[in-house]
């Protein structure tokens, strides 16, 4: 069923509403949805290069306000909703990891999370749900959110087709090496500040 689902989102791609489509993937991908918006998102660039920043500018708009969407649920609908979300997707043990990098980490976590295979959604319910400070979870949702999209547009945009591959075999890989450069960022203007 998966399977179908992700073809359904691969075909929006062959469509006059892809960017419309994207965007709706991204918000709700950010909230309940199993399908992350980057396919849709490398399928679109890649059929149009020259649009590829554009398309990670849709996509990070609507994850982010996907993912406030997320933090309402956890905020607002925790023993109503959410649970309810985590346990259909086998998430409820990232819960609990995800507690333990907010009480450490607070609302910057979500920084971290932008760029982690762990589902985002698992992040954005449970901000809401230890109230995270909304401020600086919408900040830190932009930049790691955009820094994620926007990487994926520059490399279609510089490279087009042939860098599709490389993508789809090592996002995950790109990603845990942005966030060590992210932590290690962090690290330094602690380190500097105080």
């Amino acid at each position: 069923m998966l399977k179908r689902v992700y073809n359904w989102v691969l075909g929006w791609a062959h469509t006059p509403y892809g960017s419309w489509a994207l965007f709706f993937l991204a918000f709700t991908e950010s909230s309940f949805f199993p399908i992350p918006p980057d396919v849709l998102l490398v399928a679109l660039a890649v059929s149009i290069p020259r649009k590829a920043f554009r398309y990670a500018a849709v996509t990070s708009v609507g994850s982010v306000l996907g993912g406030a969407f997320g933090y309402a649920i956890g905020l607002y609908f925790m023993d109503a909703l959410g649970y309810n979300v985590l346990e259909f997707y086998g998430l409820t043990e990232k819960y609990h990891y995800i507690q333990e990098l907010y009480r450490t980490y607070d609302a910057w976590a979500v920084g971290i999370a932008g760029f982690t295979p762990i589902p985002y959604k698992v992040f954005t319910i449970s901000a809401g749900a230890f109230d995270i400070d909304l401020t600086v979870f919408l900040v830190a949702s932009v930049i790691s959110r955009s820094a994620r999209f926007f990487l994926i547009g520059w490399l279609i945009h510089r490279y087009g087709e042939s860098i599709r591959a490389f993508i789809d075999r090592y996002l995950n890989l790109l990603t845990v090496a942005l966030v060590g450069l992210l932590v290690a960022g962090f690290i330094i203007v602690k380190l500097a500040g105080g």
